[in-house]
């Protein structure tokens, strides 16, 4: 198997961490560059001893300017930084003939007025942000696959995204009125020193934050809308929880009329079983985020409510991995024409 040099451009937060995890491990990847401004000249295992005696672990962070990362040099890079700050990065890297994955929302919108409005300021490469390709290897591979930039999709998108818009493309949902219940871990707060995400804070606690205007519906409604064919929006409701990694989604939706269970058991079916990281539990039985932390996979139950005329759709997924970096190791493999569980199949 051809072996593509990678870099990862800020490394030692907990996506970066977890991307280290399975690209030394990846036998598709040379890891050739990490980026620390904080551990520039340490070992990978210096700084996670968890890496000890892996091979590549050897490698020594180094800053994070562009010509330093251009120099080892890679064709690929995985942008694992803070929210306006990927967009610094992305012109220059993609025209030196780098394939670029970010892992922050800087290339997930295509509109620019929306990115202004959700996330506070105008975006710095609008050209760009509007060739970016959102990296949902499900629903976008073929994109994916000739893509000079993708725009990883966000953790809390990807558990709503997916079980939502088969149903929205037969039409057997209401575009209008679907509400979101999602759940995740602290480790979705990043690694930063916050009294809010401080252990007594988070410990046997459990509260909703971002409402209701979570960054994350930005994208949400972007690919819904466009599941939908029409402009669409939600209610979204995330909560933390005292967990280290997971998230839980609950969403419910109006049936189009005549719309029975085995409809959308039929359209689920149809849409996902050639995906490889998408498991879908059947009717009636909810997901559980133990048994998908530390995976790429993505775990689907639903049922209907026949009192209600809802359906009710249960997902659950690791935050850091298939909600960043296992998802956008997912669309490296397509972009580099490698098998597409290539590294992924953790468990």
């Amino acid at each position: 198997m051809k072996r593509v040099k990678t870099a990862v451009v800020g490394a030692s937060g907990y996506t970066g961490q977890e991307l280290l995890r399975i690209l030394l491990l990846h036998p598709g990847v040379e890891l050739v560059c990490a980026t620390s401004r904080q551990y520039e000249g340490k070992a990978l295992s210096d700084i996670f001893p968890r890496f000890r005696d892996v091979p590549g672990a050897d490698l020594k962070f180094r800053g994070a300017s562009v010509e330093s990362i251009l120099s080892t040099p890679p064709q690929a890079a995985f942008l694992a930084l803070p929210h306006g700050v990927s967009v610094e990065y992305g012109r220059a890297l993609v025209e030196a003939g780098v394939r670029v994955v970010d892992l922050s929302a800087d290339f997930r919108l295509n509109d620019p007025a929306v990115y202004e409005e959700f996330y506070g300021k105008p975006h710095a490469d609008v050209p760009l942000m509007q060739e970016a390709v959102y990296g949902m290897p499900e629903w976008h591979r073929d994109q994916i696959a000739h893509a000079r930039i993708v725009g990883s999709p966000g953790c809390y998108p990807t558990s709503i995204i997916l079980p939502l818009v088969p149903l929205l493309r037969a039409k057997l949902i209401e575009p209008g009125g679907i509400i979101a219940n999602s759940l995740s871990g602290v480790s979705g707060a990043g690694r930063k020193a916050d009294i809010a995400y401080h252990f007594c804070e988070c410990n046997e606690s459990m509260r909703a934050y971002g409402v209701p205007r979570h960054r994350h519906l930005s994208e949400i409604e972007q690919e819904l809308s466009a599941a939908a064919g029409c402009p669409l929006r939600i209610t979204f409701i995330p909560h933390l929880m005292p967990v280290n990694t997971g998230i839980l989604t609950t969403t419910t939706a109006q049936l189009a009329p005549g719309v029975s269970l085995q409809h959308i058991t039929d359209c689920l079916v149809q849409a996902y079983t050639t995906a490889p990281f998408v498991r879908l539990l059947g009717a009636g039985k909810p997901a559980d985020t133990k048994n998908v932390t530390r995976t790429n996979f993505v775990d689907i139950g639903w049922t209907v409510d026949e009192r209600t005329g809802r359906v009710i759709l249960m997902s659950a997924e690791d935050n850091i991995v298939k909600g960043a970096g296992g998802q956008g190791v997912h669309a490296f493999n397509i972009m580099f024409g490698l098998p597409e569980t290539t590294g992924l199949m953790l468990l």
